[in-house]
C-alpha cells in the first residue's frame, strides 16, 4: 500500500511552472520524511569530542598511521618447537625454566608492498616439502620467486619498506640477540570436547541433596520469562577446547646457538611439541639495537 500524505499536505496549493509541478510549502510547515525510523538514533559521545583527540580517517594511510607504533621494524621468523628444558644461573643460583626453538632452513619468500597489496609485510617459508605434494598454483609462486618448495610459509608486517628484506635471503638464529624480548604466537595443545568443569573451570554441583549423575554437568543454561525464556549468545558451555592461537608476550631470549639453528627462551611457549611458532621483536619491549644478521651479511 502507498503511503498516503498528511491532512496538511494535502491542502496546500500546488504550483505549476514551466518545469515540473513544485510543492509550495509555508515554512513552519514541517514536511515528513516517509521511511523506517530508527529506534536507537546515534548520540553525540562526550568521550569522543576532546581537542587533543585525532580525527578518525578511513583512508588507507591513515589506517597505516594508527598502528605505526604496535607494527615490528623488521621481519620475525619461523620456528618449531622442541621442548623445555631449564638452565642453571650460577649466579643467581636460580634454576630458569626455558622453550627450545629451532628454525629450520628459514628464507623470504616474497614482499608485500603498499604500492601494490596496501601494506608492508615479509612473506617467509621454513622446512622443505616434496613438489609432488604441492598444488600448481603454490608451486608456481615459489618457482618465479627462485625459492624451494617450502612446508610452512607465513607472512610478518612489518612498519615500513625499510624491514623488507631481499627474496631468497635467510634468516638465522643469529636474527635474535641474547637478552631480547620477543613475541610467540602459536596455536595452544587441542583438548578435544571438554566439559564445563575443564574448560570454563565450573565447580559443578552437589555431591548430595538430590543430585544424582549430573556432579559435573551444567546445571541451568539461561533464566526463565523474566531473561526472555532462553540462552544468552556466548553462554559457557563443553565444547572444543584448545587448538586456538594463542600469543605470549615478552619472552626473553636466553641463549642463540648459530650452528643448530637454536633460540632459547625464557618461560613456556604455548603448544606441544613439533608445533610452528612464530617469533618476532615484542612490541612492548624497546626495539633491538642492531640487526646481527644485516651486519653479517656486509
Amino acid at each position: 500500500m502507498s503511503p498516503r500524505l498528511s491532512r496538511k499536505l494535502t491542502q496546500l496549493p500546488l504550483f505549476f511552472g514551466v518545469g515540473s509541478p513544485q510543492l509550495i510549502t509555508p515554512s513552519n510547515v514541517p514536511i515528513r520524511t516517509f521511511g523506517i525510523r530508527s529506534l536507537n538514533p546515534p548520540k553525540a559521545s562526550r568521550f569522543n569530542v576532546a581537542p587533543d583527540l585525532p580525527v578518525l580517517k578511513s583512508t588507507p594511510t591513515a589506517a597505516l598511521e594508527r598502528k605505526a607504533n604496535t607494527l615490528p621494524l623488521r621481519t620475525g621468523a619461523i620456528a618449531i618447537k622442541k621442548g623445555m628444558t631449564a638452565i642453571y644461573d650460577a649466579e643467581s643460583g636460580k634454576r630458569i625454566p626455558c622453550t627450545v626453538l629451532q628454525l629450520d632452513r628459514v628464507q623470504v619468500v616474497s614482499q608485500k608492498t603498499r604500492e601494490k597489496h596496501g601494506y608492508f609485510a615479509v612473506q617467509l617459508g621454513s622446512g622443505w616439502k616434496h613438489a609432488s605434494n604441492m598444488t600448481k598454483s603454490l608451486l608456481g609462486h615459489f618457482s618465479s620467486n627462485g625459492v624451494s618448495p617450502k612446508r610452512y610459509v607465513y607472512e610478518f608486517r612489518v612498519k615500513d619498506e625499510t624491514g623488507l628484506l631481499p627474496v631468497g635471503q635467510l634468516v638465522n638464529a643469529d636474527w635474535f640477540q641474547v637478552g631480547q624480548y620477543v613475541d610467540t604466537r602459536s596455536n595452544s595443545k587441542g583438548k578435544g570436547f571438554a566439559g564445563v568443569m575443564k574448560r570454563h573451570g565450573f565447580g559443578g554441583q552437589d555431591r548430595s541433596h538430590g543430585v544424582s549423575l549430573t556432579h559435573r554437568s551444567l546445571g541451568s543454561a539461561g533464566p526463565s520469562q523474566g531473561g526472555g525464556s532462553r540462552v544468552y549468545p556466548g553462554k559457557k558451555m563443553a565444547g572444543n577446547m584448545g587448538n586456538e592461537q594463542n600469543t605470549v608476550q615478552n619472552l626473553k631470549v636466553l641463549k642463540v646457538d648459530v650452528e643448530n639453528g637454536l633460540v632459547v627462551v625464557n618461560g613456556a611457549v604455548s603448544g606441544p611439541k613439533g608445533c610452528v611458532v612464530r617469533i618476532q621483536d615484542a612490541i612492548k619491549k624497546p626495539w633491538p639495537e642492531t640487526a646481527p644478521a644485516a651486519e653479517a651479511s656486509a
